[in-house]
C-alpha cells in the first residue's frame, strides 16, 4: 500500500514546493477541476439528499466531507462537532484527513487549517486525493493498476473505433469522440457513431454529456467549450470523469453477470419443477393403468364354450403384445427421469426429490410386480380352464355317444318284458321264451359296464363343473332308473318264465345255441362299433402310442396303445369272422331242421331277436368303420408330427434366444463395472450395444409368433427346450430395462464430472474404489460396504456423521448406495467452490451497499419471464420492514433454493 501511495503521490499530485512556486493554477486548469470534482462530490452526496454549491466553501466547516467520506467508503466517521466555531470545524476536518490517512493515503502539506479557511488548491488537492483512492486506486486491468489501468481499459474498448486513438488523459479527448465510442461499445443503441465527424468536437462532446447524463447517471462534469478552448485539456478532470464511465458500465457488466447467474439458476429450478411435474404425471398415469389393468387379470369367471375361452385368450394376446409393452417402456422412462431429475438436483445442490405418496419408484416397481404376478396367475388359469373346456367337451360328446347307444339299445325292452306271451305258448315255446330271457339278461349284464360308464362320465363332469350339467344329470338319472325298472321287471320275468318251465320241457338247442352265441358276437359288434366311433384326445406321438384305449374286453390285450391297440384289434377280425359264419352256420341248420321235418317255428327264433341279417348289417357296419379308424389315426399321427415340428422350430429359436439374452445381460453388467476408456468410449460401447439389442427385436417378434401357432394348436408342453415365452419376455424386459438404465447411468456419470470439474483419472480411481467395495458384484454397496469405503478413504465419522452421509447418497432409505451417488458425494465433498457463495457474490452485485434488492430491480436487471418466475417464488418472503416488498439475503437465497445448505 505504501509503494502504491508513493506512486500515485509522484504521478498525480505536485509537492508543496511546486505549489507555492506557481502560487496558483492554472485558470482553465482550476475552472475545469472545480467543475468536475463539485459534480463528482455532488454524485455521492445526492445519496445522502445534498450537495455543494461551492468546492471551497462547502467543505469548510468539515460536515459534508465528513458526509462524502462515509457515502463513497460506506463506513461511519466519528461523530462530527456541530459548533459553529472554527475549532469545531477544524476539528471535523481533522477527522476527515485522519481517516483518509487511515486508508493508506499520505497527505503531502494538506492541513485542516488551509480547508477551513477556504484554500481553492488544497481543497481540490484534497478532493483529488480522495477521488484517486475511492474511485481510480481500485482500477485493474492486466495486472496494471490506478491510470495505467483506466487507460489501457479505454485503450481497448475504443480500439475498434477508427478516429479514435486514446494516448493519454488530455488532448486524447479533445474531439469528444473517445467519449463517444466508450458509450456506444457499451450501450451502442444511445448513439449513432456513425454519424460523428471529428471535425465536430463540440457536438461530439455536448452528445456524449448529455447521454451520459440522461441514460448512464453520470452528472456532466466537463464543459464542451471549455476542453475544445484549452490545449491541454486538465488531466486529473478528464481521469475523473473517465473513471465514473469504468465504474457504471464495469458495475453494469457485474450486475450482468449476477443477473444471468440468477437467470441460470431459475432456469435450472423450472426445468427441475417441469421433470417433477412429468415424473408425478407419468407415475401417476402408469398407476392408474395398473390399477385399471389388474382387476381385469383377476377376473376369473370361467365361461361355458371353448370359443369364448379362446377369445378370452386373444384378447389376453393383444394386452401382452399390444397394450403391455409402451407401459413397459414408460416404466423404463420413468425410472431414467427419476435418477436424471435427483443427478440434477444434487448438482444444483437441492434437496433430493421426494415424490408423492404413493408415487415412489419403490411403489410403481411394487405395483409393476403385483401386475406382473397377477397376470402370470391369468395366463395359468386361461390355459388350465381351456384344458379343462377341452376336456369337458370331449366327455359330454362320449356321454352323449354312450347314452344314445343305451337308449338306443333299451328301446322296447320295458315293453318286451312286460309281454304275457308265454300264457298262451307252446311248451317249446315256453322253452323259447325262457331261453330268449336267459338271452336278455346275458345282454342286459353285457350293457352293465356301459351303464357304469355312463354314470362315471356324469360323475366327471359334475366334478368338472361342466356348464349343461343339470341336462346331463337328468338323462343320466332317467337311463339309471329306466335300468333299474328293467333289472326289476327282468327279474320279474325270469319268475314268471321259470314257474312256467315246469310247464315246458321241449326247447329248440339249436336256436339255444344260435341265441347264446349270437348274443355275445352281436354285443362284441356293438363294442367294437362303439370304440371303433370313440373320440379321443392326445397330445403327443408318443401318446397315440402309450395312451389307453377303452376297446372291447373281448380283446385279449388289455391296455393298448391307439394304434397298437388298433391293429390287434384287426388281428381278431378273421377269428371273429370265423364266429359269425359259425352261427350263421347254425342258424342254417335251424332252418334246415324246420325245412326237413316241418316244426312249427313260424320262421323266427324263439330264443334271440338278434337275425342273421342284423349280424351280417352289423358286420358290415364293423368292416366299414376299421378303415374309417384308420384315416383317424393317421390324420392324428399327421397333426401331432405337425405339432411336433412346431415344438422343435420353438425349442431351437428359444435355445439360441436365452442363452443371448443371458451373455447380453453379463457384458453389459461387465461393461457398466470396469474401466475401460473413457465415460464416452463406455457410453458409445453401450450405444452400440443398445443398437445390436434393438436390431435382435424381430427374432422375438418371430419367436412369439411361433409361441403363437403353439398355442392355437393347443400344445401344452415342449420337451426340446427349457425356455418358455415367458422366460423370453420377461428376460427381453429385463434387458431393454437394463441397457437403457445402464445408459442413463452413464449419462449421470458425464453430466456430474462435466459439472464437477472432475478428471478421467478421477473417475477411474472412484470407480475402482466402488467396485472393490462392491463385495456382491451387484453394481451397489450396502450400508457395511460403504462405510468401509468412507473408513478406507481417511473418513472418521461416528454415527451422526454418516447418517447424514447415507441420507445424501440414499434420500430413497433403500438400503443400497449406487454408483452415480457415490461419485456425486465425492465430487461434492472436493468441489472448490459452493453454491451459497454465489449467490451471496450475485445478491452483492444487485443489491449494492444497501443490503437489499427490491421487485422493481429485478425486473430491470432480469429478463422478464425469469423475473416474474423469480418474483413469483419470493412472493411469500419479506425483507426489511422499512422498505415493503424488498428481500434481505436469507429470504433472497431461501426463494431460490428453498430450506436446504444455504
Amino acid at each position: 500500500m505504501d509503494h502504491y501511495d508513493s506512486q500515485q503521490t509522484n504521478d498525480y499530485m505536485q509537492p508543496e514546493e511546486d505549489w507555492d512556486r506557481d502560487l496558483l493554477l492554472d485558470p482553465a486548469w482550476e475552472k475545469q477541476q472545480r467543475k468536475t470534482f463539485t459534480a463528482w462530490c455532488n454524485s455521492h452526496l445526492r445519496k445522502a439528499g445534498t450537495q455543494i454549491e461551492n468546492i471551497e466553501e462547502d467543505f469548510r466547516d468539515g460536515l459534508k466531507l465528513m458526509l462524502l467520506l462515509e457515502v463513497i467508503s460506506g463506513e461511519r466517521l466519528a461523530k462530527p462537532e456541530r459548533g459553529k466555531m472554527r475549532v469545531h470545524k477544524i476539528s471535523n476536518v481533522n477527522k476527515a484527513l485522519d481517516f483518509i490517512a487511515s486508508k493508506g493515503v499520505k497527505l503531502v502539506s494538506i492541513g485542516a487549517e488551509e480547508i477551513v479557511d477556504g484554500n481553492v488548491k488544497m481543497t481540490l488537492g484534497m478532493i483529488w486525493t480522495i477521488i484517486l483512492r475511492f474511485a481510480i486506486q481500485d482500477i485493474s486491468v492486466e495486472e496494471t493498476s490506478a491510470k495505467e489501468g483506466l487507460l489501457l481499459w479505454c485503450q481497448r474498448k475504443t480500439a475498434p473505433y477508427k478516429n479514435v486513438n486514446i494516448q493519454n488523459f488530455h488532448i486524447s479527448w479533445k474531439d469528444g469522440l473517445g467519449f463517444c465510442a466508450l458509450i456506444h461499445r457499451h450501450r451502442p443503441e444511445l448513439i449513432d457513431y456513425g454519424k460523428l465527424r471529428k471535425d465536430d468536437p463540440l457536438t461530439n462532446l455536448n452528445t456524449a454529456f448529455d447521454v451520459a447524463e440522461k441514460y448512464l447517471d453520470i452528472p456532466k462534469m466537463l464543459d464542451a467549450e471549455d476542453i475544445v478552448g484549452t490545449a491541454r485539456p486538465d488531466e486529473k478532470a478528464i481521469m475523473t470523469y473517465v473513471s465514473s464511465f469504468y465504474h457504471a458500465f464495469s458495475g453494469a457488466q457485474k450486475a450482468e453477470t449476477a443477473a444471468n447467474r440468477i437467470c441460470k439458476v431459475l432456469a435450472v429450478n423450472q426445468e427441475n419443477e417441469q421433470l417433477m411435474e412429468d415424473y408425478e404425471k407419468l407415475a401417476s398415469d402408469l398407476l392408474e393403468w395398473i390399477r385399471r389393468t389388474i382387476p381385469w387379470l383377476e377376473n376369473r369367471v370361467p365361461e361355458n364354450t371353448m370359443h369364448a375361452m379362446q377369445q378370452k385368450l386373444e384378447d389376453f394376446r393383444d394386452y401382452r403384445r399390444l397394450h403391455k409393452p409402451p407401459k413397459v417402456q414408460e416404466k423404463c422412462q420413468l425410472e431414467i427421469n427419476f435418477n436424471t431429475l435427483q443427478t440434477k438436483l444434487r448438482l444444483s445442490n437441492r434437496p433430493a426429490f421426494m415424490p408423492s405418496e404413493g408415487r415412489m419408484v419403490s411403489d410403481i416397481n411394487n405395483a409393476w410386480g403385483c401386475l406382473e404376478q397377477v397376470e402370470k396367475g391369468y395366463e395359468e388359469w386361461l390355459l388350465n380352464e381351456i384344458r379343462r373346456l377341452e376336456r369337458l367337451d370331449h366327455l359330454a360328446e362320449k356321454f352323449r355317444q354312450k347314452a344314445s347307444i343305451h337308449e338306443a339299445w333299451t328301446d322296447g325292452k320295458e315293453a318286451m318284458l312286460r309281454q304275457k306271451d308265454y300264457e298262451t305258448a307252446t311248451l317249446s315255446e315256453i322253452k323259447a321264451l325262457l331261453k330268449k330271457h336267459e338271452a336278455f339278461e346275458s345282454d342286459l349284464a353285457a350293457h352293465q359296464d356301459r351303464v357304469e360308464q355312463i354314470a362315471a362320465i356324469a360323475q366327471e363332469l359334475n366334478e368338472l363343473d361342466y356348464y349343461d350339467s343339470p341336462s346331463v344329470n337328468a338323462r343320466c338319472q332317467k337311463i339309471c332308473d329306466q335300468w333299474d325298472n328293467l333289472g326289476a321287471l327282468t327279474q320279474k320275468r325270469r319268475e314268471a318264465l321259470e314257474r312256467t318251465e315246469k310247464l315246458l320241457e321241449t326247447i329248440d338247442q339249436l336256436y339255444l345255441e344260435y341265441a347264446k352265441r349270437a348274443a355275445p358276437f352281436n354285443n362284441w359288434m356293438e363294442g367294437a362299433m362303439e370304440d371303433l366311433q370313440d373320440t379321443f384326445i392326445v397330445h403327443t406321438i408318443e401318446e397315440i402310442q402309450r395312451s389307453l384305449c377303452s376297446s372291447c374286453p373281448h380283446i385279449p390285450i388289455s391296455v393298448q396303445g391307439l394304434t397298437t391297440a388298433h391293429e390287434q384289434f384287426k388281428a381278431t377280425l378273421p377269428d371273429a369272422d370265423k364266429e359269425r359264419l359259425a352261427i350263421l352256420g347254425i342258424h342254417n341248420e335251424v332252418s334246415k331242421i324246420v325245412q326237413t321235418y316241418h316244426v312249427n317255428m313260424a320262421g323266427t327264433n324263439p330264443y334271440t331277436t338278434i337275425t342273421p341279417q342284423e349280424i351280417n348289417g352289423k358286420w358290415d357296419h364293423v368292416r366299414q368303420l376299421v378303415p374309417r379308424r384308420d384315416q383317424a389315426l393317421t390324420e392324428e399321427h399327421a397333426r401331432q408330427q405337425h405339432n411336433e415340428r412346431l415344438r422343435k422350430q420353438f425349442g431351437a429359436q428359444a435355445n439360441v434366444i436365452g442363452p443371448w439374452i443371458q451373455t447380453k445381460m453379463e457384458e453389459i453388467g461387465r461393461i457398466s463395472i470396469e474401466m475401460h476408456g473413457t465415460l464416452e468410449d463406455q457410453l458409445s460401447h453401450l450405444r452400440q450395444y443398445e443398437k445390436s439389442i434393438v436390431n435382435y427385436k424381430p427374432k422375438i417378434d418371430q419367436l412369439e409368433g411361433d409361441h403363437q401357432l403353439i398355442q392355437e394348436a393347443l400344445i401344452f408342453d415342449n420337451k426340446h427346450t427349457n425356455y418358455t415365452m415367458e422366460h423370453i419376455r420377461v428376460g427381453w424386459e429385463q434387458l431393454l430395462t437394463t441397457i437403457a438404465r445402464t445408459i442413463n447411468e452413464v449419462e449421470n456419470q458425464i453430466l456430474t464430472r462435466d459439472a464437477k470439474g472432475i478428471s478421467q483419472e478421477q473417475m477411474n480411481e472412484f470407480r475402482a474404489s466402488f467396485n472393490h467395495f462392491d463385495r456382491k458384484k451387484t453394481g451397489m454397496m450396502d450400508t457395511d460396504d460403504f462405510r468401509a469405503c468412507l473408513i478406507s478413504m481417511g473418513y472418521n465419522m461416528g454415527e451422526a456423521e454418516f447418517a447424514r452421509i447415507m441420507s445424501i447418497v440414499d434420500p430413497n432409505r433403500l438400503g443400497v448406495v449406487t454408483f452415480q451417488a457415490f461419485i456425486d458425494f465425492m465430487s461434492r465433498e472436493t468441489a472448490d467452490t459452493d453454491t451459497a457463495d454465489q449467490v451471496m457474490a450475485s445478491f452483492k452485485i444487485l443489491a449494492g451497499d444497501k443490503n437489499y434488492i427490491t421487485m422493481d430491480e429485478l425486473r430491470r436487471e432480469l429478463p422478464p419471464d425469469q423475473a416474474e418466475y423469480c418474483i413469483a417464488r419470493m412472493a411469500p418472503y419479506t425483507g426489511p420492514d422499512s422498505v415493503p416488498g424488498a428481500l434481505d439475503y436469507m429470504s433472497f437465497s431461501t426463494a431460490l433454493y428453498g430450506e436446504s445448505d444455504l
